[in-house]
């Protein structure tokens, strides 16, 4: 036993009243080394535990009321929406998160394998090409493709344009106002979650299982189906996960490609004031969000495939022999049509839009009012995340882990049932907030706090607990231990997680639509108000400003992965 093993434990004997001593026992004294046991003899002090408490207790309210509100909006209600509008919705949400899941999956994977372990040219470039399609918020790529597939866009006029199509063919045929063009959008600017994850998992790949394999006999397809493939499911799944609860929770491409969902259901529930009916759905789409987690985590626990080798050697780069040229095309396509063609579009109507004066003290405005409630959002996210990511890292208890997972609630689910939730309670309880700016940059805290507490979580993991006992043992409380000699040493990982929060926060639409101000826009609103009315010049420089400022985060993801 340590010095500091033994310190501990003759602080625990001399905090309890030893047998043959002359104490009764009592319920406090009972109670005192219960909440003891539970710390393992090293509680955090008052003022940290409170503050984490508060913060998760804040992440969960809106979640809790939304919940509350709609197990009261009466039985009329609930039996006219089931009788009509929730199948329907069910069967639209359910069949474009599944093909939307399916394909972005198999585009992700047959990208990943052609980029880490053949010899495509260009590989090592294409390994970032491929990931920009995260850049660009999917509301983004729905105008760019309206705006070229559209019933007046660029494709229709060129058809109009060719005798010989009209004659041959009838009229124009694509519809992006429908399922299909939904579900094309969407895949084509979710597809990198598991391009990103696949390509780590590809370069992890131990080359031994492969080599025993091939020695008996297999060839390359069969040892990719029966030896790559069940080690690519972790990364398959967390992908998966990832594009779902996307598509669950998409508002802007949905709404701006005329299609219904749960979300846009929600959104349009509330701008006709009939919140009850708008909590109802919400209801159904926070069980169905859990129930897509609780599948994932399921067939998670159940499947396990560890590389169990003594010796790691990298995976072999395969020869595409005469498929190169297919290969290479159909990358080429993949990025033409997922970057390529939406920024083209982007810059050519920015173009005209500065021409005719789009960058004008009004458009500023809007730039200011995205950097006013991101820049606040991510200066709270930095702040509230330290007390619960320090409660985890250095006082692991149940209570802890129960804080931990409610600061989660808001980043699980849609943005339209955050933004009910903080209507619901600043309209009811905190009147002196509601229809300010405020409201919505907390909405963003409850939002992405979590992306905030895993990039500080992650630099806290490095440092060694020894240093907060030496500040302790100078008399430092737990909080004052936590800002004074913790937050300098992990700074560059929680402004990471800051840059990561301010990113997303510009690009989020619902809660903004929901809970701005009147007269506050800011530039996501903007582009989905002038894409809605056909004003692409004022819509595009917005646009493209949103994806050059979401460049930032797509550095540290291609770090990360």
């Amino acid at each position: 036993m340590d010095k500091h093993d033994h310190n501990k434990e003759q602080k625990q004997h001399q905090a309890y009243p030893k047998v043959g001593e002359n104490h009764s026992p009592t319920l406090l004294h009972f109670m005192k080394k219960k909440w003891l046991n539970s710390w393992n003899g090293n509680p955090p002090g008052p003022v940290l535990l409170f503050v984490g408490s508060l913060v998760a207790l804040i992440m969960s309210i809106p979640i809790i009321y939304v919940i509350w509100r709609s197990l009261f909006a009466g039985k009329d209600r609930w039996m006219r929406l089931l009788d009509g509008r929730i199948p329907e919705l069910l069967w639209n949400t359910f069949s474009l998160t599944i093909a939307v899941t399916a394909f972005a999956v198999i585009i992700g994977i047959s990208l990943s394998w052609l980029v880490v372990r053949t010899d495509l040219p260009g590989r090592k470039v294409w390994q970032w090409l491929l990931a920009l399609p995260l850049v660009i918020p999917p509301y983004v790529g729905a105008v760019t493709y309206i705006i070229v597939m559209g019933p007046s866009g660029w494709l229709r006029d060129l058809w109009r344009d060719i005798s010989f199509l009209v004659e041959w063919f009838g009229q124009y045929p694509l519809n992006i106002y429908s399922f299909w063009g939904v579900f094309f959008v969407l895949t084509m600017f979710t597809y990198p979650y598991v391009f990103l994850i696949a390509s780590a998992s590809l370069r992890k790949m131990n080359r031994n299982f492969e080599e025993v394999a091939r020695s008996q006999g297999l060839n390359t397809a069969q040892i990719f189906w029966k030896v790559n493939l069940p080690f690519l499911r972790p990364a398959i799944g967390a992908g998966a996960i990832l594009i779902s609860l996307y598509v669950l929770s998409d508002f802007g491409a949905i709404a701006m490609l005329r299609y219904v969902t749960f979300t846009a259901a929600i959104y349009f529930q509330r701008s006709s004031f009939d919140t009850a009916s708008a909590s109802v759905l919400s209801l159904v789409l926070i069980v169905l969000t859990i129930l897509i987690l609780w599948i994932e985590s399921r067939t998670r626990r159940k499947s396990h495939y560890y590389q169990t080798s003594n010796t790691f050697r990298e995976p072999e780069i395969l020869s595409l022999g005469k498929w190169k040229p297919f290969a290479f095309l159909y990358v080429c396509c993949v990025f033409l049509v997922s970057v390529v063609l939406p920024i083209a579009v982007l810059i050519y109507w920015s173009v005209i839009g500065m021409g005719m004066g789009a960058l004008d003290a009004r458009f500023f405005g809007f730039a200011w009012n995205s950097i006013l409630v991101s820049g606040l959002a991510a200066l709270l996210c930095m702040l509230l995340a330290l007390p619960i990511i320090y409660l985890k890292s250095r006082y692991p208890s149940g209570l802890t882990t129960f804080i931990d997972k409610l600061s989660y609630a808001g980043y699980a689910l849609p943005g339209v049932i955050v933004g009910l939730g903080m209507i619901f309670i600043f309209n009811n309880h905190i009147p002196a907030l509601y229809n300010t700016f405020y409201m919505i940059a907390i909405a963003f805290v409850i939002r992405f706090l979590p992306q905030a507490m895993q990039s500080g979580e992650a630099s806290l993991s490095l440092v060694s607990p020894r240093i907060d006992e030496a500040a302790r043992s100078l008399g430092y409380p737990p909080w004052k231990v936590m800002f004074k000699v913790i937050l300098p040493t992990i700074l560059p990982g929680v402004l990471a997680g800051g840059a990561l929060v301010f990113v997303s926060s510009i690009k989020e639409l619902p809660a903004t639509l929901m809970l701005r101000p009147p007269g506050f826009d800011t530039l996501a609103v903007r582009v989905y108000f002038e894409a809605t009315e056909a004003i692409y010049h004022l819509a595009a420089p917005a646009a493209l400003l949103i994806i050059v400022v979401s460049v930032i985060p797509l550095r540290y993801l291609l770090k990360k992965y």
